[in-house]
């Protein structure tokens, strides 16, 4: 067997050790026909929205709860029976790369997948996906959350039926109070940051069938390109999750999360 260099040089430049590189893909390990192992986890983006912090340091390391918000990500999806994980690096990828390198000290094989950020999570996915996975059915998610969804139930939805991917909704938690007037303009109550029950949104969290992939775009994003002409002829199907469901894409989130979190610990 030729021994692997030390250092693998990737396309772009990026210097990844050989302590964290894997020949080996996980397609090697073979398709899943039960449960799946693998999950895509896009954490490429800028967060220009959490600047100054992510001025010099990736969104994926932005730490909440007194850790980076994507140790977050790989400590649930471990907890969820998921031990392969392809993380799909843009932005500061360095940082991302040295920090989890090949995801031993977090009981799980991580590979990555380099991206532009131009490029959007439909070339985040699309080329994670075709470089490193194979499994026919596997869990795909961008990577600014923290929440309980349990995969397994989510997997049990998907399975029942056709669909080429699983969306994960929430019930919104409107951000600000509601007011109720009346119409001769009279203020008849108010509603504290009310949970919107009627509309749903998507938690960034997916079940994807590998043939998805040829819907993908070269670059843009999967959720305004992919999904929307998907859904449009039953493709996409949607888990109800009731549970917990914080997001961080804003200083203020990322306030209001640390705050959900104390509470929870106290």
């Amino acid at each position: 067997m030729v021994p692997l260099p030390k250092t693998l040089v990737l396309p772009d430049g990026t210097l990844i050790p050989g302590s964290v590189r894997r020949r080996c893909s996980i397609s090697a390990l073979g398709r899943l026909s039960n449960r799946p192992r693998t999950a895509v986890v896009l954490s490429g983006g800028e967060g220009v929205r959490l600047r100054p912090i992510t001025s010099d340091l990736p969104k994926g390391l932005v730490k909440v709860g007194g850790k980076p918000l994507l140790q977050w990500v790989v400590e649930w999806l471990k907890a969820n029976g998921v031990s392969n994980i392809v993380m799909g690096v843009a932005y500061l990828k360095e940082q991302i790369i040295d920090f989890f390198g090949d995801g031993a000290r977090f009981g799980v094989k991580i590979q990555y997948s380099v991206h532009t950020v131009a490029g959007g999570t439909g070339e985040g996915f699309r080329l994670a996906i075709s470089r490193y996975v194979d499994d026919q059915t596997f869990f795909a998610l961008n990577g600014d959350q923290i929440t309980d969804v349990r995969l397994k139930s989510m997997l049990a939805r998907h399975v029942k039926s056709d669909a080429l991917s699983t969306i994960a909704v929430i019930h919104p938690r409107l951000p600000f109070g509601l007011v109720k007037v009346d119409e001769h303009d009279y203020c008849r109550g108010f509603l504290e940051k009310p949970i919107l029950k009627d509309l749903n949104i998507s938690t960034g969290i997916y079940v994807f069938e590998h043939d998805i992939l040829k819907h993908f775009p070269q670059t843009g994003d999967v959720e305004r390109t992919a999904f929307p002409k998907l859904s449009k002829i039953g493709k996409v199907a949607a888990f109800r999750h009731r549970g917990s469901f914080i997001t961080i894409n804003s200083l203020r989130e990322l306030e209001d999360a640390e705050k959900q979190l104390r509470s929870k610990t106290n």
